[in-house]
């Protein structure tokens, strides 16, 4: 199966980012199945349901969140209406929304996303690590299923400990969150496809996505400032893998990025 993974969609220029680009990466990678991470698309903090259907339109087929799921109100309501919107799997059972996608090709593969949210320097919510036991118990790779995980997570660390945790289990493992993509593209050694952070899908002459004199005022001189997002040409930062139909496990894994001050990939 053919995956492309899509980094943090952070304001404005994430967005035209992935309009201009994604309808393009599908045709030129033949994709199966796009994810998009959708923690910061509004105007830096959360995501619309407008956004959302803007993404569907330019060939996203699951959106996932993160921290800043909550940041826009209508999405508490819209989330449970939504099945391709969702969120990390690990907050407490009865929170509107769902953690996990899922959706049967044409020809009877089938494509699964787990999303779950770190706990260091984050919000203590509950284990991500039990959460992945229980669904990886009853959703098993191989067999014409593959499954990604999006670990939106503060620590290198413990994005790291999740991929080795789900290696041979997860057909790949993605960290969101740092606005930063690490340069540890690989395959684990029990098969599983792994990235500390995809990265940002945004404006890179910023601090992660933030206007610089604002972010930097913060820092030097400690005020509260509002941050507003840079809107200069966006970087679209992507995760390309292609997995085993008969294993679920991950054949090839590179980063692709497009646009903006990057390098490209």
């Amino acid at each position: 199966m053919k995956i492309l993974f899509v980094g943090d969609i952070f304001g404005r220029s994430g967005r035209d980012a992935l309009q201009k680009h994604l309808p393009e990466l599908r045709r030129e990678l033949e994709l199966d199945i796009v994810v998009v991470n959708g923690d910061n698309p509004a105007h830096g903090r959360g995501i619309t349901e407008k956004i959302c259907e803007e993404f569907y339109a330019c060939g996203t087929d699951v959106i996932t969140s993160g921290d800043h799921v909550w940041d826009q109100r209508e999405i508490i309501s819209y989330i449970a209406r939504d099945k391709n919107l969702i969120r990390p799997m690990n907050y407490k059972q009865g929170t509107p929304g769902a953690g996990c996608w899922e959706k049967q090709l044409s020809d009877g593969r089938t494509m699964k996303v787990l999303h779950l949210q770190g706990r260091v320097f984050m919000n203590p919510i509950e284990d991500p690590f039990a959460a992945a036991d229980r669904y990886l118990e009853k959703h098993k790779i191989g067999n014409g299923t593959s499954v990604l995980v999006d670990f939106h997570a503060e620590a290198t660390s413990e994005k790291m400990a999740m991929g080795h945790y789900l290696d041979g289990r997860a057909s790949a493992v993605l960290g969101t969150h740092t606005h930063v993509p690490t340069a540890d593209t690989m395959i684990l050694p029990g098969g599983t496809g792994y990235q500390t952070d995809a990265g940002m899908s945004g404006d890179y002459d910023s601090v992660i996505g933030a206007q610089k004199g604002d972010a930097i005022d913060r820092m030097v001189k400690q005020m509260p400032r509002m941050l507003v997002p840079a809107e200069g040409e966006a970087t679209l930062s992507c995760v390309y893998i292609e997995t085993d139909d008969s294993t679920g496990k991950t054949l090839g894994i590179r980063p692709i990025r497009r646009g903006g001050k990057l390098a490209a990939a």
